[in-house]
């Protein structure tokens, strides 16, 4: 890869100050830059990186306004780390991508594989399964009997999709990540707990990417459903027959419990544990470790804690909890004050 940075700004609509002729051959953080470097300022608080930093490029937002001389030729964007972006995927674009069936990977007569596909060494694709074009199956990934997945998706090393299943178009299934595993479904008897069938499918529709070591559950009965542009993290669990709207994103260690209903363009943060058989509303954003264990019907919420409340509340009560200690041993002391008046009182 090689830009200049007349290139570069053409690509993401900016502008450039200094040397357009620049070139940058890979990318580095600004505290890190190096020649031949393209950086990023969004967040300045790291702005006196840039009046050191070896970077030959950096995207600067349009309102940025140096207080020292510079040695980088800027290139002002509306947005720096969204140019970033577009950037990042032009060049993984670029990057050969692998194609061919390794001839150590099974392919059943009875499947049905798309054209300018990958299938590695070791990846599986059972009777009757679909693989659209251009798919990428990385070693060991799984696609099960009756399965299908979509054009251009990539399922690196170890992914899975089970029996029935459906993933749309451009999905991405990391490392470990389980399409379609079991609900956990289980009635107790007597001598213990007697497993009940989970005959539905899990679906996953079009742009949606999962985590390394991520798990969609099949549905009891039906479907569980992830809607188009879903992102979820590493190691994020949900739970059968849950629904999850377009353009949510659920992060690492993230749970929901089975039947929940989740609205779109919602934001679960790091560990937040939903109960089944509720609903939450569009556009609601939990804080870490949240725990909601009802419906949230007013959409465009911020909540926190656990159960989840309104930030400002928790935050408030979390500064009280450490003096929960001190304030228990002035309210037994004020009793025994109490007690002691009281008794010189004659009735």
């Amino acid at each position: 890869m090689q830009f200049t940075a007349q290139q570069i700004a053409d690509h993401v609509g900016g502008k450039v100050e200094g040397n357009a002729e620049a070139c940058v051959t890979t990318f580095a953080k600004i505290e890190e830059g190096v020649e031949g470097a393209l950086s990023f300022l969004s967040d300045l608080k790291y702005e006196p990186f840039i009046y050191e930093t070896r970077s030959s490029v950096v995207l600067v937002p349009e309102s940025f306004q140096p207080a020292h001389p510079l040695r980088a030729t800027l290139v002002r964007v509306a947005e720096p780390r969204m140019a970033l972006g577009r950037l990042l995927a032009l060049y993984d674009s670029m990057r050969p991508r692998p194609t061919g069936i390794s001839p150590q990977a099974y392919v059943a007569p009875t499947a049905h594989v798309g054209s300018d596909v990958y299938i590695g060494p070791f990846a599986v694709v059972e009777a009757g399964a679909t693989v659209g074009d251009g798919t990428q199956l990385h070693p060991h990934a799984v696609v099960g009997t009756g399965a299908t997945v979509g054009s251009e998706c990539v399922l690196y090393a170890g992914a899975t999709v089970y029996h029935d299943c459906r993933v749309g178009d451009r999905c991405i299934l990391h490392s470990g990540s389980v399409v379609g595993a079991d609900g956990f479904g289980f009635a107790p008897t007597a001598d213990g707990y007697e497993k009940i069938p989970q005959i539905g499918i899990a679906v996953l529709e079009d742009d949606v990417e999962l985590g390394a070591n991520a798990c969609v559950d099949r549905a009891t009965m039906g479907a569980t459903i992830i809607r188009r542009g879903v992102k979820i993290d590493n190691l994020v669990q949900v739970g059968h027959n849950v629904e999850v709207d377009s353009h949510t994103v659920l992060c690492a260690q993230v749970g929901i419990a089975g039947s929940t209903k989740v609205g779109q363009w919602c934001t679960f943060t790091g560990q937040v544990g939903i109960a089944g058989h509720i609903a939450i509303a569009d556009h609601t954003t939990l804080g870490a470790q949240s725990g909601v264990a009802g419906n949230i019907r007013k959409p465009g919420q911020t909540l926190l804690g656990s159960p989840a409340i309104d930030p400002r509340t928790f935050m408030r009560a979390s500064a009280m909890f450490k003096n929960l200690p001190d304030m228990a041993a002035e309210l037994r002391a004020l009793r025994r004050e109490v007690e002691a008046l009281r008794s010189q009182v004659k009735p």
